[in-house]
């Protein structure tokens, strides 16, 4: 802790440092949302789901369309998103301990607040930081529980949904930055997460209450009772399967669901379109980097599972939006891009060292318009907690093909081409035509958990 704060101690100085190397530095604000798959979105081609400020974000900014997470769990990819690591390397999953001291302070979050910046994080954290040092990170700092949506609030009618309390901090914060201070916001929703204790699951704000109700959501194409039997017992025992009862079983169940999770994304943008509006009658408009990600993906109703945990695109694929008011054109990304990305261009933004510990890269290249020569052509997927109603499993992905394993199961292999087989139908492990192909796909994922623990 005392490294910590005499490190803090110093802020001005480097931050003075910084400014008067650079022109003004720009804001940011990063939101984060929770189970937010990257095909609820608008601009991604759903023609149900209204999700209008995200995709001004993405018209106005730059959309990567193959953006994933590395795990596809909330803890691991939260920790991996403020790292710039894979799981492999932080190490940290639920029922791990807390992370440690040393990586906090190569974490984005505490060396944006060294630089000087002022910073506030609001909502959903989902780690556990040793000593408690998420309530020294920030000069504004309001998480939220995440059990129940709903809260007292007497400046409403009692009551009040906690996206709806998000936004609202939001503008407060904005409206009360020191005007001398560029400042980054980490706002965490909770949404769409659904609320596993509730009948219900997918808990809305009242205002969002009618949307979607004449429309009926067809079924995923993958949705079959063969989808699901093509798995094995490990993983269709688990909690994948437990969930779909919960959410999907039924058409009416399905029906209420799948819209329930499209309001929940709905009422997180108008939030964001609050903030925008906050943006400009403050005056910050111009100068404030918005970036949008999703902490994992998610099943709904594909292979007849919920949750997400599994290899699948469904679980690793994720919305990924960067708009910088500064650089007006809007290019889309087809590179891939991850998770472990967001650190490291965070601190490119804002003109601080990239510490050698994060494996991510800067995507700020992509902003200016070129793609980086040597941009990284596949990438290490993992989800590695020891829990056993969830099979922990390892692959790799590149834009053409996907080989992955379960780790207590390494017979059990899967292998799709994606270029022909986007929904991941046809397993060709183990087909003599393709044991070439899944040969060196092993051995790149060797090489690639090599050098994650490096």
């Amino acid at each position: 802790m005392r490294i910590v704060w005499m490190s803090c101690c110093l802020f001005l100085c480097t931050s003075f440092y910084i400014w008067a190397q650079t022109e003004k530095p720009p804001n940011i604000i990063f939101l984060l949302t929770d189970d937010q798959r990257w095909d609820a979105l608008g601009y991604a081609g759903n023609e149900i789901i209204q999700t209008p400020e995200m995709d001004l974000l993405a018209k106005e900014g730059v959309y990567f369309e193959n953006a994933f997470v590395t795990t596809p769990i909330c803890a691991a990819s939260r920790a991996s998103i403020i790292s710039g690591q894979y799981e492999r390397q932080h190490d940290y999953t639920f029922q791990k301990p807390p992370i440690s001291v040393e990586q906090i302070q190569r974490s984005y979050f505490h060396l944006i607040k060294e630089a000087g910046f002022y910073t506030g994080f609001l909502g959903k954290l989902g780690l556990r930081l040793e000593q408690r040092l998420d309530t020294a990170l920030f000069d504004v700092y309001q998480p939220e529980y995440t059990n129940f949506y709903w809260r007292f609030d007497a400046k409403s009618d009692g009551h009040i949904h906690l996206t709806d309390l998000m936004g609202r901090r939001a503008v407060d914060f904005i409206n009360n930055v020191p005007a001398d201070r560029p400042f980054v916001l980490n706002l965490s929703y909770n949404a769409p997460h659904a609320e596993d204790r509730s009948p219900d699951q997918y808990i809305w704000p009242r205002a969002v209450d009618t949307l979607y109700q004449d429309i009926q959501i067809p079924l995923p194409p993958n949705a079959e009772d063969a989808h699901f039997e093509e798995q094995p017992d490990f993983v269709k025992t688990g909690f994948n399967r437990v969930r779909w009862y919960w959410r999907y079983d039924t058409q009416d169940k399905y029906q209420h669901s799948v819209k329930g999770y499209y309001r929940m994304i709905t009422a997180i943008d108008r939030t964001i379109g609050q903030i925008r509006v906050a943006l400009e009658e403050k005056g910050l408009a111009d100068n404030t980097i918005i970036i949008l990600l999703g902490d994992n993906g998610y099943f709904l109703g594909e292979r007849q599972f919920a949750g997400k945990w599994l290899m699948y695109d469904n679980a690793l694929r994720v919305p990924l939006i960067i708009y910088d008011p500064r650089r007006a054109q809007h290019h889309d990304i087809n590179e891939l891009a991850l998770n472990i990305d967001i650190a490291p261009t965070m601190l490119d933004f804002l003109n601080i060292p990239i510490p050698e510990s994060m494996q991510g890269k800067s995507l700020l290249p992509f902003l200016k318009g070129a793609a980086p020569t040597n941009w990284r052509q596949q990438f290490l997927c993992e989800h590695l907690w020891d829990f056993e109603h969830i099979p922990a499993s390892e692959g790799i992905r590149n834009q053409e093909w996907k080989y992955f394993r379960y780790v207590d199961h390494p017979d059990h292999e899967e292998l799709y081409h994606l270029a022909s087989d986007p929904l991941e139908l046809q397993n060709l492990a183990g087909l003599p035509a393709y044991l070439e192909i899944q040969k060196t796909l092993k051995q790149d994922l060797e090489r690639l958990i090599s050098e994650s623990k490096q």
